[in-house]
């Protein structure tokens, strides 16, 4: 059995195949970022996914991407934990969600930047052959620009600084639990602060119609493209794809935002797990 897994900050995609490629079973746990979480928070994740804890033993290669694999040592922290938990694995391979990225939008040998839109923010540039990354990311308190914890972090501030529309901030503390305490103690003491805070992005997206939803957004898109889109000199010759929710929901803002510099949008996937299978498909079982 060979397992696929993207893993996003929030939620990580598992999809199993047999080694014909059929499709064995789709499943969901919540994100596996070795960055923010524990071996225990991570071991309780998969064990208590009934799919992945019954045939475990069945797992021949496991094929991770996931946020939080930047670095060597955040790799082998979580290929550890896999080797133990998957036991009969022969082949593991850990790496970061921007690999995953690539592999679901580019076409063989394409010339693309892969940008990442989701709880968190990243972008890379893929000559069609080999990833080069110019920022490496510091996490979400310091980066992720236009990122779904982004935005979050925004609406806060601008709520409790009273920079936020009467009437939507009132909609705002309507729907959410805007205590203070209550957001410190998820901020400062509980595990996952960026998935709390990119939950906020969904009332942005619902209310993006709003002059101030719209000013916040393409100010986020913009930070993003000086800061990490611009890096790269091949911007304005290649397609610029995007995966996750906040690039999927503001697919026309932000195509709007790239145009306005002299940038072409290409593929914009939502998830990147289907593509991904196919990608193994063709590379693994071919």
């Amino acid at each position: 059995m060979i397992l696929i897994v993207d893993s996003g900050a929030t939620k990580a995609d598992w999809i199993a195949l047999d080694d014909s490629g059929e499709q064995l079973f789709f499943t969901q746990t919540l994100g596996l970022s070795p960055e923010v979480l524990t071996r225990e928070i991570i071991n309780e994740r998969l064990v208590n996914n009934f799919e992945l804890y019954k045939h475990r033993r069945e797992v021949s290669q496991l094929y991770f991407y996931g946020a939080g694999c930047g670095t060597q040592r955040m790799r082998k922290y979580l290929k550890r934990i896999f080797e133990e938990y998957f036991p009969e694995a022969q082949t593991i391979v850990v790496k970061e969600d921007t690999y995953a990225a690539i592999y679901a939008t580019t076409k063989p040998m394409e010339q693309a930047i892969v940008c990442i839109l989701g709880t968190g923010s990243n972008c890379s540039y893929f000559d069609g052959y080999e990833l080069f990354q110019k920022v490496q990311s510091l996490g979400y308190i310091l980066m992720d620009d236009c990122s779904g914890n982004y935005f979050g972090r925004q609406m806060l501030r601008d709520y409790y600084f009273h920079k936020m529309p009467h009437m939507l901030a009132t909609k705002f503390s309507a729907e959410f639990n805007l205590d203070a305490d209550a957001i410190k103690n998820k901020l400062y003491k509980e595990p996952n602060p960026n998935t709390y805070l990119a939950k906020f992005a969904k009332f942005l997206i619902q209310n993006k119609e709003e002059e101030y939803s719209q000013k916040l957004i393409k100010k986020g898109m913009q930070l993003f493209i000086d800061n990490y889109i611009r890096q790269y000199e091949q911007a304005e010759e290649v397609n610029i794809h995007f995966v996750g929710s906040i690039s999927y929901y503001l697919k026309d803002e932000l195509e709007e935002v790239l145009a306005a510099n002299g940038l072409k949008l290409g593929l914009v996937r939502r998830r990147p797990i289907d593509g991904l299978m196919e990608y193994h498909k063709h590379m693994v079982l071919r």
